[in-house]
């Protein structure tokens, strides 16, 4: 079971990821739109303020969830971080004002439930701290292969929900698998200090996907609608999460007609994070509609 120092650390870092996304997003809708994955996109972000900020963001979850990993099971922690979209959405009425529309309040009231009755019905146990070489083969094998697989399968459509999706599921998988190596790099920093942690694999590994993750991430925005991307992405990083904490440290699940509540759970997650990307779309669009609106005509974004 969950101790009350992993949930917190977990939620600071949903919390974390929420303003950061929210301010991600904002700097994603005023860079011109590729048909390519593009690197030059980071590039352009750097001169959005926004965008750093939700760097900033990106490092404090980092943080938080690497103190998360150490304290609890990866099935238990990242599945956590569904939690982010209605903390989002919420940030980002406190950033432009307003009050959450009744959409938006019956999805937090989904997801909450759908979460916690997933959770309750799995019950996940801790396993181990660290997982041997021979198991981190195949696990980074498929999850390349899933990486690719959905990027390309992106990059072959035009801009829309279908791009959006793909980019999506490349992005969750990639964010599960970092979180996988960094639960193991914070254990070689508790059991060999950080001489171990930075000569260890992991700890490169979760750096450079971590990077591949949030530019994949980067790119699902820009592509189409967030209801084609955001519950790709939040229920993609907690299924293969839970996958690899059983595969990799020995955490267990029940099974048997506990699936049964579990998918129920499951379909709730899914319900409300798709009534909330709606919402989260609608803002969006106001935002910018006001935005192109105020902005002078050589200052707007390039189309």
């Amino acid at each position: 079971m969950a101790t009350w120092s992993t949930v917190l650390f977990a939620l600071l870092a949903a919390v974390s990821n929420a303003l950061a996304t929210v301010l991600q997003r904002r700097a994603a809708r005023t860079v011109p739109l590729s048909r390519r994955l593009r690197l030059g996109l980071f590039v352009d972000l750097l001169h959005r303020a926004a965008w750093l900020g939700g760097m900033l963001g990106v490092l404090a979850a980092a943080c938080f969830q690497a103190l998360a990993l150490s304290r609890g099971a990866l099935s238990i922690v990242q599945p956590l971080f569904v939690l982010e979209l209605p903390m989002a959405l919420l940030i980002g009425r406190l950033l432009l004002g307003g009050r959450i529309p009744r959409g938006g309040r019956r999805g937090v009231a989904l997801l909450v439930v759908g979460l916690g009755s997933a959770l309750a019905a799995a019950a996940p146990t801790i396993g181990t701290d660290h997982a041997p070489f021979e198991r981190w083969v195949p696990a980074l094998a498929v999850c390349g292969g899933v990486i690719v697989t959905t990027a390309w399968a992106g990059l072959r459509r035009r801009a829309g929900s279908v791009r959006a999706a793909c980019f999506a599921a490349s992005a969750a998988v990639a964010y599960a698998l970092t979180a996988a190596l960094l639960k193991d790099a914070t254990y070689l920093w508790q059991a060999g200090g950080p001489a171990r942690f930075f000569a260890s694999w992991q700890t490169y590994g979760f750096a450079l996907l971590g990077v591949l993750a949030l530019f994949l991430f980067e790119n699902a925005m820009q592509s189409g609608p967030l209801t084609a991307s955001q519950p790709v992405l939040t229920l993609g990083d907690a299924l293969v999460s839970l996958s690899l904490g059983v595969t990799l440290f020995d955490e267990r699940v029940r099974a048997g007609w506990w699936l049964v509540p579990e998918t129920l759970g499951i379909a709730l997650v899914l319900w409300g994070a798709v009534r909330l990307s709606r919402v989260a779309l609608a803002q969006d669009l106001a935002g910018t509609a006001q935005g192109r609106t105020a902005e002078p005509a050589g200052d707007r974004p390039r189309q």
